[in-house]
Order: C-alpha cells, then sequence, then structure tokens
C-alpha cells in the first residue's frame, strides 16, 4: 500500500519498479512492527548475525563481501551535463552516456527480489533546513542501516507533502556486488543517485555522503546554503551558556573524538561540558537573525570500529552498546559479543574473524593478521551518544560561533591560528592538508590537499565552491563566524607528538571561543593570529610555556615550501578559481618575505 499520494514519488517508482522487476515491493513504514519482522527475515537468512541481547541488546552483526569493504572514489561519479561543472577533481560522465551504461544493469536485477521504498529525511522533522530522500532498495541490510542513520518512514512523506518534487530519487540494488561493474552515481541535476555492485555502507546508505554531501552541496550552491563535511559541537559554560562550533578535518584527524571530547579535570570541575550536534556532516544557513545556524542531517554514527576504546573515544564506544549494527567486525565466539582491534589487548581465542573463519584469535593476530577489517564499522543511534545535545532534533538548529579548519602537519602548521577575516578564512579552508602516515600509502610525509576536507564529497567544480564560500561569507556579513585552523600533530625531531590531543584539545577550543567574544588577545603573524603562549591554559599538563612557544612557531622557509605548493595544487581549478584567493596567496608570499 502506497503511503504517499505524491504524483511526482509515484510516477518515478513506477519506473523503476518497470526497470528492476522485483517480486514484491514494501513500502517502509517506519513502525517497530515492520522492522522487526525485518531483523527476523534477515537473521533466519543469515544476512544478518543475532549478538549477544543481554550484553548488547538490539545489536546485529552483517559481513561485506571482501571485495567490498570501503567507498570506491574510481568508480564515483558526478554526471553534470556540461563536465566543466563536475570539476578537475571528480570522476565526470555525460548523463546520456551513464544512463546508458547502467540502465541495462538495473534491467531485471531485482527479479526473484523484494523492492524496499525507504522514504527518509534528512535533517530533524519540520526543519525549514530538512530535506526528503527516497531510497530503493533490495537489501535489508539498507532499510536497517537507513533506520539508523535518517529519520525513516511515514513522516519523511509528511515533510514532502503531496505536491512537492523536491525529494532526492536514490535507486540502490546490490545486483552481483560485481566490483567490475561497480558504480556510485550522481545526477544533481535530475536529483538523483543510482548505486549498483556494492553492499558496503558507504556506498549504499545514499543517504550519507551521497546525499548529503555530492547532492545537497549542489543545492546549498543554487539554493543559498551550505553542506560540509564538518563535526559540530557546543561547549557549555559554568553559567550555563553554550557556543557551537563546526570543524572540518581529514580522515585520521580525530574527528570524531573531537566531536565526543570530554573536558580535562581542570574544566570539569569548574562545570564546563561538552555536547555532541553531529560527528560528520553539517548542513549550514543563514537564520532570520542574520546568524549562521547549522543541522545535523543524520540521525547516528557511521563510524570505523578499530582505534575506538575506553580511552580514545568513551562516548563513541558507549553509543554501539544497544540497538547498533556492527559490520566486519570480529566476533566473540564465547558470548556472542565483537571485537576489533585497539579495543582492548585481548583478542579473543575463540573468535571468528571478518571473512568468517573460525581462528583463535591470539595466535591468528600474532601473526600479523586482523581479525576485523581496518574500514569495519558500526552504525549506532545518535541518540544513545552520553553527550548529545539536546538541540539534536531541534528544527532551528544551532548558532555557530566558529569555524575550524585542521589537517595533520609535522612542522609546518602552528597548533591554532585565526583567519583575518572571512576572506583569508576561506583560503585557510581551501588549502587545508595532511601529510601520510603510513607507508602503505606510499611515501610517508606527501603533502594532499582536502580543501575543507570535501575533495571527494563535492558534488560540482570545486573553484565554483570556493565562490560558493565567499558569497555566503558576504551575504553574513558581520554576523560570519570567525574561522581557524588547528594542528593536534606536530611533532618532535624524534617524530612524537608535542601536544597531548584528545580532551585537552579543548584547551586550544576555549582560546577561540574566547576569540570570538573579543575577551583574549592574539599576536599578528605571517600567516594570521596567534594566541599569546601565555594564553592556552596548560595547567596540570607535562608541558611548560616553551613547548607551547615551539608549537606556535611559524617557519618562514617551511611555509615558503607551503606556498609554491598551494600555488600548483591552484593551478587545477584554471580560470574558475576565485581572484580573491589568488590574492591571498600572494600576501601569503609576500608576508613571507
Amino acid at each position: 500500500m502506497a503511503l504517499t499520494n505524491n504524483p511526482n514519488v509515484l510516477k518515478w517508482l513506477d519506473e523503476m519498479i518497470a526497470l528492476t522487476t522485483p517480486d514484491k515491493v514494501v513500502w517502509i513504514d517506519g513502525s517497530e512492527e515492520q522492522l522487526k519482522a525485518l531483523k527476523e527475515e534477515a537473521i533466519a537468512t543469515g544476512e544478518m548475525i543475532e549478538l549477544n541481547q543481554e550484553k548488547l541488546p538490539g545489536c546485529l552483526y552483517h559481513r561485506t563481501e571482501p571485495n567490498d569493504v570501503a567507498r570506491v572514489e574510481d568508480r564515483t561519479f558526478i554526471c553534470s551535463r556540461n563536465k566543466e561543472d563536475a570539476g578537475p577533481t571528480n570522476n565526470w560522465c555525460d548523463p546520456k552516456e551513464m544512463y546508458a551504461k547502467l540502465t541495462p544493469m538495473y534491467n531485471g536485477v531485482m527479479k526473484g527480489r523484494t523492492m524496499y521504498v525507504i522514504p527518509y529525511t534528512m535533517g530533524p522533522i519540520g526543519s525549514v533546513m530538512t530535506k526528503v530522500g527516497v531510497e530503493l532498495t533490495d537489501s535489508i541490510y539498507v532499510v536497517l542501516n537507513m533506520d539508523i542513520m535518517t529519520r525513516m518512514g511515514t513522516r519523511a512523506f509528511e515533510q514532502l507533502g503531496d505536491e512537492s518534487n523536491d525529494f532526492v530519487r536514490g535507486l540502490h540494488s546490490k545486483a552481483n556486488v560485481d566490483p567490475e561493474n561497480r558504480y556510485i552515481v550522481h545526477f544533481p541535476e535530475d536529483n538523483a543517485i543510482w548505486s549498483i555492485n556494492s553492499a558496503y555502507g558507504g556506498n549504499v546508505l545514499l543517504g550519507k555522503k551521497c546525499f548529503a554531501l555530492r547532492i545537497a552541496s549542489y543545492q546549498g550552491k543554487n539554493e543559498g546554503w551550505m553542506a560540509e563535511h564538518m563535526l559540530i559541537l557546543g561547549i557549555e559554560n559554568p553559567q550555563g551558556e553554550v557556543k557551537y562550533i563546526t570543524a572540518a578535518f581529514p580522515s585520521a584527524c580525530g574527528k570524531t573524538n573531537l566531536a565526543m571530547l570530554i573536558p580535562p579535570e581542570i574544566y570539569k570541575e569548574k562545570g564546563y561540558k561538552v555536547w555532541t550536534v553531529g560527528d560528520d556532516i553539517a548542513w549550514m544557513r543563514q537564520g532570520p537573525d542574520g546568524r549562521l545556524w547549522a543541522i545535523n542531517p543524520e540521525n547516528g554514527f557511521f563510524g570505523v570500529a578499530p582505534g575506538t576504546n575506553e580511552n580514545s573515544n568513551f562516548n563513541a564506544l558507549e553509543s554501539t552498546k544497544k540497538n547498533t549494527i556492527f559490520t566486519n567486525v570480529a566476533i566473540n565466539n564465547d558470548d556472542m559479543t565483537v571485537w576489533w582491534e585497539k579495543l582492548d589487548k585481548n583478542p579473543p581465542e575463540n573468535a571468528t574473524e571478518w571473512k568468517g573463519a573460525k581462528v583463535n584469535g591470539k595466535e591468528y593476530v600474532a601473526e600479523g593478521n586482523k581479525l576485523a577489517h581496518p574500514n569495519s564499522r558500526f552504525t549506532a543511534p545518535a541518540i544513545n551518544c552520553p553527550c548529545i545535545s539536546d538541540k539534536f532534533n531541534d528544527p532551528q538548529g544551532v548558532p555557530i560561533s566558529a569555524i575550524i579548519f585542521g589537517g595533520r602537519r609535522a612542522k609546518t602548521a602552528p597548533l591554532v591560528y585565526q583567519a583575518r577575516d572571512w576572506q583569508h578564512g576561506v583560503f585557510v579552508g581551501s588549502i587545508m592538508a595532511s601529510e601520510t602516515t603510513a607507508a602503505a600509502a606510499g611515501a610517508v610525509g606527501v603533502v594532499r590537499r582536502d580543501p575543507m576536507a570535501m575533495l571527494p564529497f563535492c558534488g560540482y567544480h570545486m573553484g565554483d565552491y570556493f565562490q560558493h564560500w565567499l558569497d555566503m561569507g558576504e551575504k553574513l556579513g558581520e554576523n560570519a563566524p570567525k574561522i581557524f585552523n588547528v594542528n593536534w600533530f606536530r611533532t618532535d625531531d624524534e617524530g612524537n607528538f608535542i601536544w597531548p590531543g584528545f580532551g585537552d584539545n579543548m584547551r586550544v577550543l576555549m582560546w577561540i571561543l574566547d576569540r570570538c567574544e573579543g575577551k583574549a588577545d592574539a599576536v599578528e603573524t605571517a600567516i594570521g593570529y596567534e594566541p599569546k603562549a601565555e594564553d592556552i591554559n596548560i595547567e596540570g599538563l607535562d608541558i611548560d610555556l616553551e613547548v607551547v612557544k615551539g608549537l606556535l612557531d611559524v617557519d618562514k622557509d617551511l611555509w615558503k615550501e607551503d606556498a609554491a605548493g598551494i600555488e600548483e595544487f591552484y593551478k587545477k581549478f584554471g580560470d574558475r578559481l576565485p581572484k580573491e584567493l589568488k590574492a591571498e596567496l600572494e600576501t601569503l608570499k609576500k608576508n613571507l618575505d
């Protein structure tokens, strides 16, 4: 029975049913009864494994094919009508050509299967910032994950209404999970996403990176708002006032840890608290008061399991204790619980490793094998997080005081600096970079630029994306948040991290908030404003003022090298690079002389 009378939805659905020919069509209403029945079916067929319901209530386990364990950037396309609009950082194909290639693959692909029709919203129900999507899939795994990651079910159609055509059309089939024919394709002008031959979350939960960043960034450009790869956190002072920050980091730079930060003792005992609004994606637009307001479009966390433990991220681990789906981790066969690398130092002896083999975990790991896949995941409801903000479902969102960019730089970037103004801040975001760490990724120390951490997720030309940032700054005027850059990863000559990181990063956030409120001084340097060393609170830390001075040091020779790298990177964008950013680069070079 259809859950909507919207003719735009029904017409599209009829076309997709005619193409994929499923044996039956099930509308997902989001009810507990329906979800319970789907879970039971998935457990009966072996698609999901039920975990220990006393220790991990509501938790399930899923295993993907070994060839299908991560996002596939070389198989991800932006199909804009004009090649130039996709830009130099995306794979492009002519939409006509791509439809012609994919349509035969979808032809009859759901024969013998059930098509699930998933209506969902990205963002809280009732918010002007919220958008609606409909995903068609032949995977119960997708339905159960979308239930955690989005607001799924009948309410989404109420948000859409009976006439609107503003919904993202997602078509997914796991088909034969054939890596040679795996495609994750975005048609921005058609508001459509087609995904085939994958069953891994990042490629098939189409509300996540596909809609919430690639399609939404394109919508945001056209509609005057921003879809960003950013966490959102609130810091509450002892008087009960909360100030909100968004922050963008490339992968492996501690984004989730910062989003769920636990304040160090010196702040905790005074009554400071940290609240998580989002760990991955922020949608931001100007509110009626002129300020920039943000929502987290997601409803859950799709986190990397290995490395998550009580010390690295207590709140993330707590989030996984109930109603969570674990993918490609290891199973402890003795009590049907889960394990992954760095969860603790005791791999289970009687284990099933991520590909499904029964092993002695201790011996298996000792030989250099991994019990859990390095990109194994948990899908956990945000509501489980002990520090989830009471504004998490607020349709208004939260007002943003500061925007933070960051990367992993051993020597170049200081612990923290502030952009001189919005335009300079856009420059700072556009030159964001990390240095490669593991030998597996090729040479160590290679600088990889990842502007605003959006390189794999921007749904259009990145030069136009920079221009959109500049336009937003103009619109916000004096209400624009202040922009900062942080680097927790400065190392000494032996390669050890100097700054303690984790919860102690709050010490830097406090200076940032003081700057936003005009309460802290700064020193002007060649690259922007820096704190006076004594204005970073190091009480209770094993470092002294001299070390902080070192962390704030700006090595002009290294920055000159970096400026040359920026110049090289900017060439990619040709005449679509905003002239303002060229001017900022010239200013930087002049300042370094």
